[in-house]
């Protein structure tokens, strides 16, 4: 039903408990991060710019929306997970955006990687209209978006995460308050940090045991129980080794991510060198053409 001033009336919910929740961006995690809500119980509007990667959550009962706006509108709860911090100030602050249709009250979580400070900003323009913002990037990849066991930082208000939290626990397992807006993605340039040597260092390790004559897989065996075992090598590795590159996460997303990691430790005065090399190596990889590969994929320069 369409209100005189030209709002959308919310939809009533169907199940006490739960929630009329928009979805935008249905990616490789966002697909399954919105099956999800769906199976929770909840009713999900969904829009993404190419409709046909919603097809079949659509023929599971989602409801499409044709704009963010319209979205924003018929939503009590809005989660984007989108690809660039050019997005998600898009979908949030322009005059067709999320801050600018929602109604006062709706909670919104970026689960973007995104810029901090874009994130403060984001908290500060939804306070002015009383629509609750949290910053709530994800680590996990493709396997933790299927499972259901991301890893999700959350930054924003304490008692907005608090609401929050039921929902983040149909997406994720492991979910941490970090503090004020901008937190959780501060925490995620910590751990983007964290793989991107770490993926160099996968990708050496396997190339050395392959040049050695070793059995890669066998060798996977005892080096991802000891000290060296990590997530990268332990869910990465297994994919070098079979030379699957699909990606669960995509290599031109991941170089976003460390370029927003190098500006925000330059800003701190940081020095970050092993997350200088990863990125210039990955850099290398998106000039060949392999951007929209897995960021496994780094193990063809070692090759």
């Amino acid at each position: 039903m369409i209100l005189p001033h030209g709002k959308f009336e919310k939809e009533s919910v169907t199940m006490p408990g739960k929630k009329t929740i928009g979805f935008i961006g249905i990616g490789v995690m966002g697909h399954s991060m919105a099956g999800h809500l769906m199976a929770a119980g909840h009713k999900v509007h969904v829009y993404t710019r190419t409709k046909s990667k919603a097809d079949d959550l659509l023929e599971k009962g989602a409801v499409w929306e044709e704009t963010v706006a319209s979205l924003a509108q018929r939503s009590q709860v809005i989660i984007s997970i989108v690809g660039y911090p050019k997005d998600v100030e898009e979908i949030y602050l322009r005059q067709t955006g999320i801050l600018a249709h929602a109604a006062p009250g709706t909670l919104a979580i970026d689960m973007t990687t995104s810029a901090p400070d874009l994130a403060v900003r984001l908290w500060d323009a939804g306070r002015q209209k009383d629509i609750k913002v949290l910053d709530a990037p994800v680590s996990g990849g493709d396997l933790g978006a299927r499972n259901a066991t991301l890893s999700i930082m959350v930054g924003g208000d304490k008692n907005t995460f608090d609401e929050a939290l039921p929902i983040l626990e149909v997406m994720g397992g492991n979910i941490v308050f970090q503090g004020a807006a901008g937190a959780g993605q501060h925490t995620k340039m910590a751990n983007q940090i964290a793989i991107a040597a770490g993926m160099v260092a996968v990708c050496e390790s396997l190339a050395y045991a392959k040049k050695s004559g070793l059995d890669p897989d066998t060798v996977l065996k005892s080096i991802g129980q000891g000290a060296a075992g990590s997530w990268s090598l332990n869910n990465l590795g297994p994919r070098i080794i079979k030379g699957d590159d699909q990606p669960g996460f995509f290599i031109k997303h991941f170089i976003k991510d460390m370029g927003i990691a190098v500006d925000s430790a330059r800003r701190m005065n940081l020095s970050t060198p092993g997350l200088d090399l990863a990125l210039s190596l990955y850099e290398k990889m998106a000039d060949q053409g392999l951007g929209d590969n897995g960021t496994q994929a780094l193990y063809k320069l070692f090759e």
